[in-house]
C-alpha cells in the first residue's frame, strides 16, 4: 500500500524472549516474532525478513496479523498465507505534449490560431530556444542577407495607412512632398553603390496604390530598373501595392526575385490601420504573385496598437498561405511625427524577438527579414534576434524615408557576432517550384548556378547538416 513502510530487522531465535527494537522512523516499538526453527524460514520468506511498522496508518491487518503470530503457541506454523496488497502507486498524468512541439521543425501550413498562440505564449527563453533549435534543422546560424531598400517614388500615396509618412492624406502634417519616379540611371548607380557595400539584396519601393494608377512609361520604367539591376548579380526586390496577374508576369519576366507585399497585422484589426483597401485586396496581390513563380516576402509590423492575439492571427494568416512566403520581414513601427500613430508606443527588443521566434517556429524555412526598427535596438537585442531565427537585415542609413543604421555599425555587429553575409541568389527553400526555379542568376554573375534546386544538406551539422527530416523535406537548406 502506498503508505507501508517496511524496515529491516532480526528475527530472534527459540531461546530469546520475546524482543522488541525501535523503528528506525519514528521510534515507535517493533514486536518481534518467537517462532519455531521449522518454520523460521517459511516466515522470512514469507515477510523478506522485515516487519511493519505500526504506526503507519495502513498496517493494522498485516500488523494484526503478525501479532496473532507471534502470540500463538505453538511452535509448527503452517506456511503463512499473508498476502500484502501491492497497489502501485498512483500515476500522475503528465500534460499532453502539443503536436507542435513534438513536431518541432516540420513544415504545416494546417497551424490553428490556438497552436500559434500556445507557441508565442511559450516563457520567452524556453521560446528562444525551441526557435533557435528550429532555425539550425535549415539555416546556417552564422549567415545574414545584408538588403539595401531604396524608394523610388516618394510621397503622395493615395493610400491612407495610419503609419505611414507617404499618405497624401497628412502630407500637411508630416511635410512629405510627392516626388516623381526616378531616373533609370540613378536608380542604376545606387544598386552599384549598394553592391560594393555588401548588399546582395536590392528592394525598390514606390508609394503607388499599385501599377494600374501610372502611366505605361513609368511602369516600362520600373521593369527597366528591375532588369539592370539583376544584371548586376543582385536579388531585387520590389514592393509596389496591388498586382494584377498580368503586372506580376511582366515583373518575373524582367527578372524579378521577389515582390513584397506586407500584411502589416491580423484580418481583425487591420481597419484600424488602413479604410482605402481591404485584407483581401492584399492575399489576392500576394496569389497572384506566387502564381507568377515570384517568391513571395510577406510580414507585418507590431507597435500599430494592437494586441496579441493580433500578432498571433498575422502570424497565422502567414503559416496557413498553400505556400509559406520564402520572406517574412518583421518590422517594428517607428513612429512619424504627423501621422495618426505618432504618438504609439513602441514595442521593446524582446517583442519584437518573441514575434520572430514565433515566426521561425511556424515557418521554419522562411527567411526571417529584421525589418524596420533596428535602430534603437541594442547589439544584444540584435543578437538573440538572430539567434531566434532572424536572417536578413536592411542595411544603408536610410530605409524609405527613416533612419537606419549606420552601416559601419553593422559591419562591427556582424564582426562581434560572428555573423556572415548571405550571398545573392542562394535557393529559397520555402514557397513553392515555380519561384525556386525562377532562383538562378545569369550565368554571368558570380554567385549564377545552372542548378535552381536548394542545396542538400549535409551530414555535419549547421548549414545544413540538420535532421534527416530537414533534409528530406522539400527545399533542403537556406
Amino acid at each position: 500500500r502506498r503508505n507501508v513502510r517496511w524496515f529491516p530487522t532480526i528475527v530472534w531465535s527459540r531461546s530469546s524472549s520475546k524482543q522488541r527494537d525501535n523503528c528506525l522512523r519514528c521510534s515507535c516499538w517493533l514486536l518481534t516474532p518467537h517462532i519455531g526453527s521449522d518454520s523460521k524460514m517459511s516466515l522470512i520468506k514469507a515477510f523478506g525478513r522485515p516487519l511493519l511498522c505500526i504506526t503507519s496508518s495502513s498496517s493494522g491487518s498485516l500488523y494484526g496479523s503478525l501479532r496473532r503470530i507471534t502470540n500463538s503457541s505453538s511452535v509448527g506454523l503452517a506456511e503463512p498465507q499473508l498476502a500484502v496488497e501491492q497497489q502501485q502507486p498512483e500515476q500522475v498524468q503528465a500534460p499532453a505534449v502539443p503536436r507542435w512541439e513534438r513536431e518541432l521543425g516540420v513544415i504545416r501550413t494546417d497551424w490553428t490560431r490556438e497552436e500559434i498562440a500556445q507557441v508565442f505564449n511559450t516563457p520567452f527563453i524556453d521560446l528562444v530556444y525551441k526557435a533557435a533549435t528550429v532555425h539550425r534543422m535549415y539555416n546556417d546560424p552564422q549567415m545574414v542577407q545584408r538588403c539595401t531598400l531604396l524608394s523610388i517614388k516618394t510621397g503622395g500615396c493615395p493610400e491612407n495607412c495610419n503609419y505611414c509618412s507617404q499618405s497624401s492624406h497628412w502630407s500637411k502634417d508630416t511635410g512629405m512632398k510627392a516626388e516623381k519616379l526616378m531616373d533609370l540611371d540613378e536608380v542604376y548607380q545606387a544598386a552599384l553603390r549598394a553592391r560594393e557595400a555588401g548588399s546582395t539584396r536590392f528592394c525598390m519601393g514606390a508609394a503607388w496604390r499599385g501599377p494600374s494608377q501610372v502611366g505605361n512609361r513609368q511602369w516600362e520604367r520600373v521593369l527597366d530598373m528591375v532588369k539592370q539591376i539583376r544584371g548586376l548579380g543582385m536579388e531585387v526586390c520590389t514592393t509596389l501595392g496591388m498586382l494584377t496577374p498580368e503586372q506580376a508576369k511582366q515583373l518575373r519576366e524582367a527578372g524579378l526575385t521577389a515582390y513584397n507585399h506586407n500584411l502589416d497585422t491580423s484580418p481583425e484589426y487591420y481597419s484600424k490601420v488602413t479604410t482605402t483597401r481591404k485584407y483581401e485586396d492584399r492575399l489576392e496581390t500576394l496569389k497572384n504573385v506566387r502564381e507568377a513563380g515570384i517568391s513571395v516576402c510577406a510580414g507585418g509590423i507590431i507597435g500599430l496598437g494592437e494586441g496579441e492575439m493580433d500578432r498571433v492571427g498575422l502570424l497565422h494568416q502567414l503559416a496557413t498561405l498553400p505556400a509559406h512566403p520564402e520572406s517574412v520581414p518583421i518590422n517594428r513601427l517607428v513612429a512619424v511625427k504627423g501621422t495618426p500613430m505618432q504618438d504609439n508606443k513602441v514595442p521593446d527588443g524582446l517583442d519584437l524577438v518573441r514575434c520572430i521566434a514565433t515566426a521561425r517556429i511556424v515557418m521554419p524555412r522562411t527567411v526571417v527579414r529584421l525589418s524596420a526598427g533596428r535602430l534603437s535596438l541594442t547589439t544584444a537585442d540584435q543578437a538573440l534576434a538572430f539567434m531566434a531565427g532572424a536572417n536578413s537585415i536592411f542595411d544603408g542609413d536610410k530605409l524609405l524615408t527613416t533612419a537606419n543604421n549606420d552601416r559601419n555599425e553593422d559591419m562591427a555587429m556582424f564582426e562581434t557576432l560572428g555573423l556572415r553575409s548571405r550571398p545573392a541568389f542562394m535557393p529559397y527553400a520555402s514557397g513553392n517550384d515555380s519561384s525556386r526555379e525562377f532562383d538562378s542568376a545569369p550565368s554571368s554573375t558570380p554567385y549564377a548556378t545552372s542548378d535552381p534546386r536548394p542545396a542538400q544538406a549535409s551530414e555535419g551539422g549547421g548549414c545544413c547538416g540538420g535532421p534527416a527530416k530537414a533534409r528530406a523535406s522539400t527545399g533542403g537548406c537556406c
